[in-house]
């Protein structure tokens, strides 16, 4: 397995780990330590003390399995981000289901890797998380790219139509459903912060749409975004 340049390591980041496997942890620690910033401070076996250990520790980033005894990865992941939200979960799973892909999303997961993946998929979606972005490996966003065009096709009729947005709101569904925070899209539009969250809000109405997740599969849906752009 082929290491990645470590160009991205300028950032120092503090990295936790929660899998019921010890030799998977080992790796994966092994393959993080490598970076000359990155840190991992801390483990766990199971979801209750992955949840107790990062409200403790407070990691700029969280990788969970999605099958934890106790608790599993995905409880876990909407628990933390209520309690710290400035944790970014990334979801690491052998589970290649886009069920499973919008669960994560919609508890709050800011990446999504396949342990199938390259070694580089994983330090490339710790890279992007830390940086406010949404991270899916190339093989997840196939995955949610097929998913999303088939739902698409059975539900375009009952959608309301894209044409019912302005120029602008078009351009800020587009950033949204990238991955962009409220704070990159109104420094890359030149507006306020609070102008992005009104848009927002807007076109979640206007569309009838009531999560970042249906946002998403309406951005895909109707070619606003496409796989290439996560």
């Amino acid at each position: 397995m082929t290491m990645p340049p470590m160009t991205e390591d300028l950032k120092k980041l503090r990295i936790f780990l929660a899998d019921a496997h010890e030799l998977v942890r080992h790796g994966i620690r092994a393959l993080l330590q490598a970076r000359p910033s990155w840190t991992v401070v801390g483990e766990a076996a199971d979801g209750k003390e992955a949840l107790e250990k990062t409200t403790i520790l407070k990691p700029d980033v969280a990788i969970l399995d999605v099958e934890m005894p106790n608790l599993d990865g995905l409880e876990v992941t909407r628990l933390i981000r209520e309690a710290t939200p400035s944790v970014k979960v990334i979801i690491l799973t052998m589970h290649e289901s886009h069920q499973v892909v919008a669960r994560a999303l919609k508890a709050g997961a800011c990446g999504y890797v396949l342990k199938s993946d390259q070694a580089d998929q994983l330090v490339e979606a710790i890279t992007t998380v830390s940086q406010g972005q949404v991270f899916l490996s190339p093989k997840v966003s196939s995955l949610v790219l097929k998913a999303f065009r088939n739902a698409g096709k059975e539900s375009a009729s009952a959608r309301p139509s894209q044409n019912q947005l302005t120029p602008r709101e078009h351009e800020i569904i587009r950033l949204v459903a990238q991955g962009k925070t409220n704070k990159e899209t109104a420094g890359l539009l030149g507006i306020a912060i609070r102008t992005v969250e009104s848009h927002r809000s807007k076109i979640m109405l206007k569309l009838d749409l009531h999560s970042l997740t249906e946002l998403i599969h309406y951005a895909i849906g109707n070619e606003i975004v496409s796989a290439q752009e996560f």
